[in-house]
């Protein structure tokens, strides 16, 4: 067996056994926090992409940094990702069992499997040497906290998925929400929009280059009220969906039954093949439709409540993060990254983007807050920080990389 065939051997085992039990738990440490550090320079909190990148980030400078992982993760549904460059069409599982061995090597950093269930700022509990607090419960059962300089919000977002049967089922396999992760995989295929009306003419627009056999099943909501929302949405958007002869089917869905399993026939060396998958769409009333795949528009919400609870202010419901510091919350010390935060961006291209840029400016943060002690302890005196000369612009050159690195975080912004 040649090493790409083997390679995708062990990734169709992983998903295999990620459903025997959860995908999180393959590739973490079992040590009990009791036998780690009980101090860190920060603790990230979620592992997935954006995690995974910020403990890289955070390794590559010998920070000493502990990831708690939830194993809980938005894109695992889904049975490939794909617009990852160097890693398109591997599964959501072995792209994180495969990023946990590499970052095994790096021994500052340590990854666990927990929960963390509360973030206390700067209060009785903590510490002027570690003002976060994290408290998190394990799989064994074991409750314990840690102190932490800075922490990395990577708690990513829940789909709201509604409870129409075969829906959640099906989701993410042949029911989609992102036509750049998922999309080439059913393009030129008889595709259904799962929306509201005022959403359905822009998800068509959106996939315009992928399909053109599309059916907006609206579920009911068009309305004289939607309409007139939309209307103001998308302005001639009737007139735009009859010239790309899109039909609008306003039905209420009963079920989306399976008729074919396009993941059936894989074509494992390919980072992209066509996924023939096919449904039955049943309504309340009336005759029954067929369809190959669908791209869905469903609300979201936070994943955890940890950041919120803490004080990080939320923008749109999500955790308001500032770019030009690094995705720094509202709480100094505290950032915010991938799906989770406010930049409406998500995709796990961009997540690992956010990760890294969080981690460059924790670690310049820590660094000038550690020469100021130094200086401070030296000269017996207290010295204010934002006086030393220690140029973060320099130190983010040197950590980022720059163009070259295919994680790139930009220029330095101020």
């Amino acid at each position: 067996m040649g090493f790409i065939k083997a390679t995708v051997a062990l990734q169709l085992l992983l998903s295999a056994i990620s459903t025997a039990f959860p995908a999180g738990l393959v590739g973490l440490e079992t040590k009990t926090i009791s036998e780690r550090s009980t101090t860190y320079d920060a603790v990230i909190v979620g592992g997935g992409p954006a995690g995974l990148s910020a403990l890289s980030g955070l390794a590559r400078v010998r920070r000493n940094v502990l990831l708690i992982d939830s194993g809980e993760y938005r894109n695992d549904p889904t049975r490939h990702m794909h617009d990852v460059i160097g890693n398109d069409g591997l599964s959501p599982a072995f792209f994180r069992w495969k990023a946990r061995n590499q970052l095994a090597y790096y021994q500052s950093v340590s990854m666990v499997n927990g929960t963390v269930t509360k973030i206390d700022v700067a209060g009785a509990n903590s510490t002027a040497d570690a003002p976060f607090t994290v408290r998190a419960t394990f799989p064994s059962g074991e409750i314990a906290t840690v102190g932490a300089k800075g922490v990395i919000l990577a708690t990513g977002l829940s789909d709201i998925i509604p409870s129409t049967p075969g829906v959640i089922q099906n989701w993410g396999k042949g029911i989609f929400w992102c036509p750049w992760c998922d999309g080439n995989e059913h393009a030129d295929q008889p595709l259904g929009i799962l929306s509201d009306l005022n959403e359905a003419a822009s998800l068509v627009q959106e996939i315009s280059t992928l399909n053109s056999n599309i059916i907006a099943f609206v579920n009911g909501t068009n309305t004289p009220e939607m309409r007139a929302a939309t209307d103001t949405k998308f302005p001639g958007w009737e007139q735009y969906l009859e010239l790309r002869n899109i039909t609008v089917e306003n039905r209420t869905i009963a079920s989306l039954v399976r008729l074919a399993d396009g993941g059936a026939n894989e074509h494992p060396e390919a980072p992209t093949f066509p996924e023939h998958d096919l449904f039955r769409v049943d309504f309340t009333e009336g005759p029954s439709v067929e369809r190959a795949a669908f791209f869905a528009s469903f609300p979201n919400k936070q994943h955890s409540n940890v950041g919120a609870d803490m004080g990080v202010r939320l923008d749109g419901g999500r955790l308001a993060a500032d770019g030009a510091r690094g995705l720094m919350t509202n709480i100094p010390g505290v950032y915010a990254i991938g799906d989770a935060n406010a930049d409406n961006v998500t995709n796990v291209p961009h997540a690992m983007f956010s990760g890294k840029r969080a981690a460059v400016f924790l670690h310049v943060a820590l660094a000038r807050q550690e020469t100021a002690a130094l200086l401070a302890s030296h000269n017996a005196t207290s010295l204010n920080e934002r006086s030393l000369d220690l140029d973060p612009r320099s130190i983010w050159q040197q950590m980022n990389g720059g163009k070259a690195d295919l994680l790139d975080a930009g220029e330095f912004e101020q």
